[in-house]
């Protein structure tokens, strides 16, 4: 009879110790009119204006532009890859970059919207052959408005001349 008290209250501490990590605090998750909040913004210009904006800032802050269309105002960019190795311990690989897209449509005349969007991908792989990928929206305002206050100066730059 002991014994088996004895493992009740030994099995009851594991499940306690188990299930006490599961019970931290969680991140709200954003809704969808909270993301687009932080990542559209509009600006009194012409698309064309607006686009040729965009491009140049993703150009100043390093990305490399992988496609850009005019007339859907869609344009894809990822910055450098940032590689590294762990062949001695784990043999491992580990690149991690950004992902950029923005969608640039004029609203009214005179009057366009920007949308950004950024992910972070790290992608692993070891040298046994495994290999995964991660991609992590980002969702801090402050990146955004570094970025939308960089388009604007391009605008004003391009309004002015």
């Amino acid at each position: 009879m002991k014994k088996t008290t004895l493992s009740i209250i030994i099995l009851s501490v594991i499940t306690i110790g188990l299930t006490s990590g599961c019970t931290g605090q969680q991140v709200k998750k954003k809704t969808s009119l909270e993301i687009q909040a932080i990542q559209a913004q509009d600006f009194e210009t012409t698309k064309s204006v607006g686009f040729a904006s965009v491009l140049s800032v993703f150009q100043d802050l390093g990305y490399i532009v992988e496609s850009a269309d005019k007339d859907t105002g869609f344009i894809t960019a990822k910055s450098p890859t940032n590689s590294t190795h762990d062949w001695l311990f784990t043999g491992s690989k580990f690149q991690s970059n950004t992902k950029a897209t923005a969608f640039v449509e004029e609203i009214v005349k005179g009057k366009t919207k920007i949308r950004l969007n950024f992910v972070n991908s790290e992608k692993s792989s070891s040298a046994w052959g495994q290999n995964s990928q991660q991609d992590v929206p980002v969702e801090d305002a402050k990146v955004y408005e570094k970025a939308f206050k960089k388009i604007g100066d391009a605008i004003f730059v391009r309004s002015g001349s």
